[in-house]
């Protein structure tokens, strides 16, 4: 199945593949995805997580494959299906999964964030749900199941502690666009802990730009707003979309946007340099993300 259609930059459209596991339809971004393979025999390893089958190693890559059924607690697949081969926050991984359906061409507004009865906030694995002719689709948090059998692959949060202190950092006010509840923590307490005490933190990229279409209306965006941090996967509004408009508009075009996001590969590089983002750094470094923004602030 090709997996690689193309997206126009910034229009606020996604691509998600659509699986199943059982009876239940899922769905995964197409930008996480290299390529979908039939199931293919892996190695075990030793004393590894439930929910890693094992290694294998097409075109002489080493992969991790995960089976999803057990991380979602419906058992263990069998040895059938297909592996969903992805590439974020710098790994490559496969998924073991049922069936692949297709693939959906639809607009971040379109995603509904899921309520507690589908997600308890931190403790869910589900980041959206996308309504298609009369179907659900789960769209899952593939990087907090990636986390949650292996923390290291996670926010290096402890890098923080090791940076010089540098002063300045206190006064310059940062706005932050991340969906997740638990990213969204770290980063501002990472931030706060290396000295930017003044971050505005937004849930969504649409939030983002009515906060600072509000500053730019009470003229009050220089004294909040001197640079923004932006996810890239986000409902309502990505931030691709959020930069495009940052950077097309006059009053707000000098702000220094930076893309933090799992999802910062090569294509998704080429998009974000096109669409004028200052600097664009995988999600898992963010001592490295304190040091950019150090620089593009002029304080190093």
């Amino acid at each position: 199945m090709d997996t690689k259609i193309l997206l126009e930059n910034g229009t606020n459209e996604l691509e998600i593949l659509e699986f199943t596991i059982g009876d239940n339809s899922y769905g995964i971004n197409v930008a996480k995805i290299k390529e979908i393979i039939t199931y293919q025999p892996v190695t075990p390893v030793p004393n590894a997580h439930p929910s890693i089958e094992g290694i294998f190693m097409p075109r002489d890559i080493m992969i991790t494959a995960i089976d999803l059924r057990n991380c979602l607690q419906k058992g263990t697949s069998k040895p059938e299906g297909f592996f969903i081969v992805t590439n974020f926050n710098n790994l490559d991984i496969a998924f073991h999964v049922d069936s692949v359906v297709g693939i959906h061409r639809i607009s971040w507004s379109e995603i509904i964030k899921p309520n507690a009865t589908v997600s308890n906030t931190e403790e869910g694995i589900s980041t959206g749900i996308i309504k298609i002719q009369n179907k659900l689709i789960i769209i899952l948090d593939f990087e907090r199941i990636v986390t949650d059998i292996n923390p290291e692959t996670g926010l290096k949060v402890e890098d923080v502690e090791h940076l010089e202190k540098i002063k300045g950092r206190g006064d310059i006010p940062i706005l932050l666009a991340e969906d997740s509840i638990l990213l969204n923590r770290l980063i501002v307490d990472s931030l706060k802990s290396a000295g930017y005490t003044q971050v505005i933190n937004t849930n969504n990229g649409q939030e983002a730009w009515n906060l600072i279409n509000e500053c730019i209306e009470d003229n009050s965006l220089d004294e909040h707003v001197k640079l923004i941090i932006t996810d890239i996967e986000m409902p309502l509004m990505d931030g691709h979309r959020l930069t495009r408009l940052v950077k097309e508009n006059d009053k707000t075009k000098d702000i220094p946007v930076v893309i933090f996001s799992s999802l910062v590969n090569d294509e998704m590089k080429r998009k974000g340099e096109a669409l004028g983002a200052d600097a664009q750094i995988s999600k898992p470094e963010i001592g490295n993300l304190v040091k950019i923004v150090d620089g593009l602030l002029g304080l190093k």
